[in-house]
């Protein structure tokens, strides 16, 4: 498939595509759900776990939303999976996905504007950019409390981002990369004339396609030259 030429706009999700985070997600997630009372080893924990893998990509309040029921326990699950989450971060167990930092400084470079987005809270993206020292590496980060307060599968943060930099008059022009099905859903959703899936994180290349990637590459620092071929 062609690339929109004025493809001036890219939205980049965070964990999995830009940040590699060594299977974090499971492991906070294991400890939030030790602290609302789920039993590790249990039917129950191994069908939320189950849960928690194939929602790879969505705002993590509602995934809990979704395996707890009511309000109060997603809110008691998330706040203590982002605790557990931002301690995994300070002790250093994350790092750049490897050629990310340089792909990002290249797109900006070349005059396009970069967005950072996540399904985290701000308090996790901010841990996780500090600890990276990604503070002010892209034009603009949102998570879904910046977009209203609904994530990926939703198209809003992508379309937030449209909205806020003014980069593109046409949504054609946004390019979206992600690393699973709800990052391409949300891409497709949006409008975005590039929604680039990448085989470093959570979903293979067919969850990718079937959910409408335009493309799929091994990794996010591949997207420079596919970009290129717009030029």
């Amino acid at each position: 498939m062609t690339i929109e030429h004025n493809s001036r706009l890219v939205v980049l999700d965070m964990a999995g595509t830009t940040v590699a985070d060594g299977g974090l997600v499971e492991r906070a997630f294991e400890r939030a759900a030790g602290h609302l009372g789920v039993e590790p080893g249990s039917a129950d924990h191994a069908a939320k776990l189950q849960y928690v893998r194939d929602t790879m990509g969505e705002s993590k309040i509602s995934v809990f939303r979704h395996l707890f029921g009511t309000e109060e326990l997603a809110r008691r699950a998330n706040s203590a999976f982002e605790q557990a989450y931002g301690e995994l971060v300070d002790a250093g167990l994350i790092s750049e996905i490897p050629g990310a930092r340089a792909a990002i400084e290249q797109l900006r470079a070349e005059g396009r504007t970069v967005v950072l987005t996540t399904g985290f809270a701000r308090v996790t993206q901010d841990a996780i950019l500090d600890a990276l020292g990604w503070q002010g590496l892209a034009d603009l980060t949102l998570c879904p409390a910046d977009a209203g307060g609904r994530g990926r599968p939703y198209p809003d943060m992508v379309l937030a981002a449209f909205l806020r930099t003014g980069a593109v008059d046409d949504v054609r022009g946004i390019v979206t990369a992600g690393d699973t099905a709800y990052d391409m859903l949300s891409g497709t959703r949006a409008g975005a004339g590039t929604v680039a899936g990448v085989l470093t994180g959570a979903h293979e290349r067919a969850a990718l396609t079937r959910h409408g990637a335009t493309h799929v590459l091994g990794s996010v620092a591949e997207l420079p030259a596919l970009l290129a071929e717009s030029a």
